[in-house]
């Protein structure tokens, strides 16, 4: 006999967005049901950016054991470094069960009943919980089910063919591996198993890696890429997969075929809001193109339902995600909210990393403003030079009549940090003169950001 379940609020999807507003809505007092088929903490904690950042970190460092072992500029030397894959794996697990188990633990402590399991919508109010033989009726309804791979018709997944999941929890590492995508996802592997020690090619159809990114704020990750031995096909397209001699077929520029041999194939060609599989369609909701549309509050045109993250579409980042979360809950509550951020960083875990928040230069410009624009190169900042990471630079863009602070970017080493002095600057509503006036401390990284803003003021110090 199937049990009914009564909640104020219903949340499917136990993703950073899920689980952050399961867990306000607990502290508020609201009476809490989380949804998850799979593992809490979703694509973010379990097959996204937690276990690629661990894969980062691993090939970082036995790239730089490697440097060692043919003699370093530090005079550090060490014997040639082995390295055993399934043991980096196991680590990157345990990072990752350590997590998870810290979000079913916290959700427990707010009291937030957690059922595993796939929900089905049957209407506003209601959804079934598939194999549980479960109804849970409900007040408010939150969607948060995330997004998924984008998959290519002509590359089918499976053996050879592979995702960033399976990519991210490989078994032995491939001797030659295609990276099929020049976006932050494919950069980011195909880096990382270039340092592990495979031979790394990607194929982007635009002419550019990260196209996504001005050219300016590319320049370094590109210098890198090539001096890691990453070969480059832009402007070609993936004609399709043959598994009898392990050629990946694409056609160039001139409209030329090419036969690329390789043992794996990384399709990295972007992710999109996951609406199938729960019975969306029931509800018959407004949609933005393939995402929910959605307003200032997260709600949909269907009273008291409400979306968050990559189902409603880009910026698809976990921290919008959370933050959303985090509103939905407190509006709940009876609290006054609306998610108007002034900025949300994009950063991109490259080799240098990559950050923006807020304007460009060319979307200031897009947006009729007169803005001064002012870079300080990581050559010039002591700290950048004891990490031996000297390419890169912070930039800055602030209107010229006030000099209101719209937009900062930076390429570097360990430049994602700096995304909280760039987000809080902006929230605060900060301008040239308050960040050149702040002192900064020496040596660090943070100090290129005052000599941006000094810079931009025409009396930088160090340059």
């Amino acid at each position: 006999m199937q049990q009914t379940l009564n909640t104020t609020l219903l949340i499917i999807g136990g993703g950073p967005g899920g689980y952050v507003a399961a867990i306000r809505a607990g502290q508020l007092g609201i009476s809490t049901i989380l949804v998850e088929g799979q593992a809490l903490g979703g694509t973010c904690l379990n097959i996204g950016c937690i276990p690629s950042k661990a894969l980062i970190h691993v090939a970082e460092q036995f790239q730089q054991t490697r440097h060692h072992s043919q003699g370093s500029a530090l005079g550090i030397n060490v014997s040639a470094p082995t390295l055993d894959i399934g043991k980096s794996v196991e680590w990157k697990d345990g990072i990752v069960d350590r997590l998870t188990t810290g979000v079913a633990a916290l959700l427990k402590k707010h009291k937030v009943q957690v059922i595993h399991g796939w929900a089905r919508v049957v209407d506003g109010k209601t959804v079934d919980i598939e194999g549980a033989d479960t109804r849970i009726q409900c007040e408010h309804l939150l969607l948060a089910t995330g997004s998924k791979s984008v998959n290519l018709p002509m590359l089918p997944l499976g053996g050879p063919i592979i995702s960033s999941t399976e990519a991210l929890a490989p078994k032995a590492l491939p001797k030659r591996l295609i990276v099929v995508g020049g976006g932050y996802i494919g950069l980011e592997l195909g880096i990382a198993y270039r340092k592990l020690g495979a031979e790394v090619s990607v194929v982007e159809a635009q002419e550019r890696i990260l196209p996504a990114y001005d050219s300016e704020l590319t320049q370094p990750v590109l210098e890198s890429v090539k001096q890691l031995g990453i070969k480059l096909y832009l402007k070609h397209s993936v004609e399709g997969f043959d598994a009898g001699t392990n050629t990946l077929q694409v056609r160039d520029p001139n409209d030329d075929s090419l036969n690329l041999e390789t043992d794996q194939v990384l399709v990295a060609v972007g992710r999109k809001p996951n609406t199938q599989g729960w019975n969306l369609e029931a509800l018959n909701l407004d949609m933005n193109g393939s995402a929910l549309r959605i307003d200032q509050r997260c709600q949909t045109s269907m009273r008291n339902v409400w979306a968050i993250g990559d189902l409603a579409g880009e910026p698809m980042l976990a921290h919008r995600a959370m933050a959303q979360g985090e509103m939905v809950a407190e509006l709940i509550a009876g609290q006054h909210r609306e998610f108007n951020p002034t900025a949300i960083a994009a950063v991109c875990f490259t080799d240098p990393e990559l950050v923006v928040v807020g304007k460009t230069p060319d979307e200031a410009k897009a947006a009729g403003l007169d803005c001064i624009v002012s870079s300080f190169p990581f050559a010039a900042n002591g700290r950048a030079m004891t990490l031996e990471s000297k390419s890169g630079f912070v930039r800055v863009v602030a209107r010229r009549d006030n000099h209101l602070i719209v937009g900062w970017q930076a390429v570097g080493v360990g430049v994602s940090e700096l995304s909280t002095a760039f987000g809080q600057s902006l929230e605060m509503g900060a301008r040239l003169e308050d960040i050149a006036g702040t002192i900064h401390a020496h040596p660090t990284l943070g100090e290129a950001v005052q000599e941006a803003a000094l810079r931009a003021l025409g009396h930088a110090l160090h340059l």
